[in-house]
């Protein structure tokens, strides 16, 4: 069964245009945010081994930003497996990433609603490639998969 995607898309871009998310926004969160990555103590390291051209980077996360926010649909990746090779990363780095996040949002957000709608997004992908990351690395999985 083919189901039609468009309205709820529409419907997601409408509701982050209220909120004053574009792309024009996402450009600066991006831009912003990872200046603050990149001279972090516990996260530029990370980056600085695997980034060597920062160009396409911004721009690949700033397709990712888009798909995520106004559902443009231009990112396509796996982002876990890029997370599950990087062997160091721990959930303290992903609480530092939210944080870093956090302050570009309240920095460069227009709008309460694009903070908001913008920072649960960001915790909600945390939290899912973390999941991932112990499935990958510790074999754990889900009490509703291991149920058959």
């Amino acid at each position: 069964m083919n189901v039609d995607v468009t309205p709820a898309r529409d419907d997601k871009h409408d509701a982050a245009a209220r909120a004053g998310i574009d792309d024009a926004l996402i450009d600066r969160l991006v831009e912003g945010f990872y200046a603050r990555i990149q001279a972090d103590e516990a996260l530029g390291p990370i980056f600085a081994a695997r980034v060597a051209n920062w160009a396409p980077h911004l721009a690949r996360m700033k397709d990712f930003w888009a798909s995520v926010a106004i559902k443009s649909g231009r990112f396509r990746g796996n982002p876990l497996l890029k997370h599950v090779a990087i062997r160091e990363i721990t959930s303290a780095h992903f609480e530092r990433w939210l944080a870093l996040w956090q302050t570009t949002l309240v920095d460069l957000a227009p709008t309460p609603e694009a903070e908001a709608f913008l920072q649960l997004r960001a915790e909600r992908i945390a939290r899912s490639l973390m999941l991932g990351i112990s499935i990958h690395r510790d074999g754990i999985l889900p009490a509703a998969q291991t149920k058959r």
